[in-house]
């Protein structure tokens, strides 16, 4: 007999009240396709014409994105690749908030427009008080073509050869500052600069000095360079790009640039990253002298570069709210990072998994602290393990070292133990067997989502 005589009509499918609340949660078309796929399972044979509705249910996807939640367990703290940082509660509760119809540029008392994202500003501007003016775009690399623009187009920007920096993805400084109208005044040489180098160069064509932080990578030996403090004398404005985001002195990271001392140091504007180690939304972050500010503000490019209500309420939950994620991340004591997973290999071994506690390497990534590692801990899996986990739900991402999979815990909360170890136990179980070790997973640098190095060469 045609099977196709049996397959249940689409209308009555949908009518299934499971699909008609999924309808409703992601839409018409998604929960259609999953009805459609069932339907062509039935004509195949593959699927008997009861059981439909249950097939398209469990089609489903979670989200109405493509985008997953995913476990970050690479040892990576701030992963270019996984999003960069996780928002803290207290954002993701702002965002939600501001999801709909919002003040966001309207004063409820006066019932007029008002400044646009004037609750984040203050919330910047109290969490840097050497910063005259705040200003805030959708990255740190926008924050830096703003600046260029507004500062120096048709003019000089005097900079470091060894500050020249590529920033992920094959974007390079050098590109994006000209690409603003501005010249490039190279000075110094790749790994020794000085200060009548730059002095040498400071001319009226000049419209600032640029400072970066080769935060993605370090020279060492015979090198020199010039702090921004010694730059102040130039007679030009000093902007400094400290990339990964920390407004104030972090003593775990001591040669990590932050906005506070750079501004105190005489940078007459900062620009910096908003979803590194600030610990929040996206964003470009511009700080220092008003007059400064108010011109990068007030140029027809910022329109074009501004932030949306999502962002502005996300940074400022950031800026006023608990501690973050990373913040919780680097900080994380060694001692419990052993304990818990001690207690995870343990819980796994006993399940008959080959799991063991191994001592671990995190990095804080995101192109942040280069060369610095903090002292961690992991549960140490086979390899075969790594693909199952990765297309899991959820996605368990790790890295291979030594032929092993290693699940680094310093960047997953305590409370995410239970939930990695439900997903070993899944994935290491006879129909989860499989995938291969190397299935992007083996390397250790460079930028894939996989490999131990992964994001930290993503510095905007």
């Amino acid at each position: 007999m045609d099977p196709r005589r049996h397959v249940p009509r689409t209308d009555t499918v949908l009518a299934d009240p499971r699909l008609a609340a999924a309808e409703r949660r992601l839409g018409r078309t998604v929960v259609k396709e999953a009805v459609a796929e069932a339907q062509r399972r039935v004509r195949q044979g593959g699927l008997a014409p009861a059981e439909v509705a249950d097939a398209a249910v469990a089609a489903l996807p979670r989200y109405a994105a493509g985008l997953r939640p995913v476990l970050n367990l690479t040892g990576v703290l701030v992963h270019t690749n996984l999003g960069r940082a996780p928002l803290s509660p207290a954002a993701v509760e702002a965002v939600t908030a501001a999801a709909g119809c919002t003040d966001v540029e309207f004063d409820l008392v006066a019932g007029g427009r008002a400044r646009r994202g004037r609750g984040a500003l203050e919330a910047l501007a109290r969490a840097v008080p050497a910063a005259e003016g705040v200003h805030v775009v959708n990255n740190n690399a926008a924050a830096l073509v703003l600046a260029a623009t507004a500062l120096a187009a048709g003019r000089e920007i005097v900079v470091s050869r060894g500050e020249l920096v590529e920033i992920g993805d094959g974007f390079r400084i050098p590109d994006l500052l000209v690409s603003t109208g501005a010249r490039l005044r190279e000075v110094g040489t790749t790994n020794r600069t000085s200060y009548a180098d730059y002095r040498d160069a400071v001319g009226p064509e000049t419209g600032f000095v640029l400072k970066i932080h080769t935060s993605n990578y370090r020279i060492e030996g015979f090198t020199g360079s010039v702090e921004v403090s010694a730059l102040t004398g130039l007679g030009v404005p000093v902007v400094a790009d400290i990339g990964s985001g920390l407004l104030s002195r972090e003593p775990l990271l001591p040669d990590e640039p932050d906005a506070a001392d750079a501004l105190r140091d005489g940078a007459d504007l900062v620009t910096a990253s908003g979803d590194k180690l600030l610990g929040g939304p996206q964003a470009g972050l511009l700080l220092g002298r008003r007059d400064l500010v108010e011109r990068c503000r007030r140029h027809p490019l910022a329109r074009a570069l501004r932030v949306d209500k999502l962002t502005l309420a996300a940074l400022e939950a950031t800026l006023r709210g608990p501690e973050t994620p990373v913040h919780r991340a680097l900080h994380a004591d060694p001692a419990v990072l052993r304990e818990r997973a001690e207690a995870l290999a343990v819980r796994l071994a006993a399940a008959g998994t080959d799991a063991r506690a191994v001592p671990s390497e995190a990095t804080v990534g995101g192109g942040g602290a280069p060369g610095v590692t903090l002292p961690s801990a992991a549960v140490s899996l086979p390899a075969r393990l790594a693909v199952p986990l990765r297309t899991g739900e959820p996605p368990v991402v790790g890295r291979i070292e030594g032929g092993r999979l290693l699940l680094d815990l310093r960047a997953a909360p305590p409370e995410a133990d239970d939930e990695v170890a439900r997903a070993v136990l899944r994935a290491a179980a006879p129909a989860g067997e499989n995938g291969s070790a190397d299935d992007g997973m083996a390397g250790s640098g460079g930028g894939g989502a996989n490999g131990s190095g992964a994001g930290r060469g993503g510095r905007r």
